[in-house]
């Protein structure tokens, strides 16, 4: 029985393109970008076509692009670079209190060794930040403030035109954590969210992992946050893998004005699953039905928990997650949900499922059957 995977959340496939795009560079052009030699200059003429190809898609120019590992170094980039730029001077950082751990952990080292104050902006029941909390939260002393475009857990958006305009008025950087949006959703109108700074993460839609980028809007400051090379001009050094670049460029191309997971494919079968799901026992939706990812359903399920639940939907040849890939094999309950004003008991219970463009109506009505199957399994409810 083939596995229906509904967790294009955590990962998605490597489209054919992209890995057509890298294999010249993983096989034959294998210079490193920093030599000098015609080798080398034909690996570094491929990261600046990336750059450029970047660039276009995504309304910027190529020298704000900073090419990374993923969302992850991005995000820890963004928070401490900035946050170390403007210190002493400003020793705030602004959160709401659904990010992902990727910006609440580099938050939490300012806090730790360079005496930062942590102002966590709450959330409403449907997780999207309460925006006169987040102005008051903001002062003369807050070095940056990062609120992420939609949530990885239950796919809230987040109303970040408004957050942009806060911040502008108060000449405090913004950065966004766009990971879950692009391949989703289009570019919006305002460009880039309006942000000074905005993470890019390539496997979240069709790229490579191991690889994404952080865009630096002019004029923003921002301390590098690695030592040991000149690469990406000065502000992350390491010889960039020009393959998975390259990647990351051509997946953007294809999939982020013209998101391959949209709104119209998407819909159907998401809710075909939540709407099966609601008129099972125990079972509670945390996902919005407005305004949050297309693709995303989170539940959780009374007298139960998330490693239960997904080791049982898991023999049923369903994948599915608890929320971030990052906290993988954790009973800790969901911050997310906690946030939204969940019990620590439905927390512990959260079933996240994600799905990709390729997703069917009957393997929604599979999945919703498959919890239906593993309810009754643990005899909880």
């Amino acid at each position: 029985m083939a596995a229906i995977y509904l967790d294009h959340n955590a990962s998605t496939p490597l489209a054919p393109e992209v890995l057509a795009s890298m294999r010249p560079f993983l096989e034959k052009e294998f210079g490193n970008p920093s030599s000098i030699h015609r080798i080398g200059r034909a690996a570094r003429g491929a990261v600046d076509s990336a750059r450029e190809d970047l660039a276009g898609t995504l309304g910027c120019q190529p020298e704000e692009i900073f090419f990374t590992s993923g969302g992850t170094e991005s995000c820890n980039l963004a928070v401490l670079g900035a946050a170390l730029a403007n210190w002493p001077q400003r020793n705030e950082v602004v959160l709401s209190a659904v990010e992902h751990p990727a910006v609440f952990g580099p938050a939490r080292l300012l806090a730790k060794h360079w005496g930062f104050r942590l102002r966590i902006c709450p959330v409403d029941a449907e997780g999207r930040v309460v925006l006169d909390r987040l102005a008051a939260a903001i002062s003369p002393k807050t070095a940056l403030v990062s609120i992420m475009a939609a949530n990885n857990e239950v796919g809230t958006l987040q109303p970040f035109t408004e957050v942009s305009n806060l911040c502008a008025a108060a000449d405090v950087p913004f950065h966004c954590d766009a990971s879950q949006w692009f391949g989703k959703l289009p570019l919006p109108p305002i460009g880039l969210f309006g942000a000074a700074l905005v993470t890019v993460c390539a496997h979240k839609f069709c790229g490579p992992k191991g690889v994404g980028a952080l865009i630096v809007r002019s004029g923003t400051k921002l301390e590098p946050i690695l030592t040991g090379g000149s690469q990406e001009a000065d502000r992350r050094p390491g010889t960039e893998n020009v393959a998975a670049i390259v990647g990351l460029a051509t997946a953007a191309r294809l999939f982020i004005k013209h998101p391959m997971a949209s709104t119209p494919v998407l819909t159907p079968p998401a809710a075909k699953l939540r709407e099966s799901l609601a008129s099972l026992p125990g079972v509670r939706l945390w996902s919005p039905a407005d305004q949050s990812l297309p693709n995303t359903v989170a539940v959780t399920v009374a007298g139960s928990d998330s490693l239960t639940l997904l080791a049982g939907l898991d023999l049923a040849g369903v994948c599915a997650s608890s929320g971030s890939a990052c906290s993988v094999g954790s009973l800790v309950p969901s911050h997310v949900l906690l946030a939204m004003g969940a019990t620590r008991e439905e927390a512990s219970s959260l079933v996240r499922f994600s799905f990709g463009h390729d997703t069917s109506l009957d393997e929604a009505a599979a999945a919703a059957a498959a919890v239906a199957d593993v309810i009754k399994m643990v005899g909880n409810v």
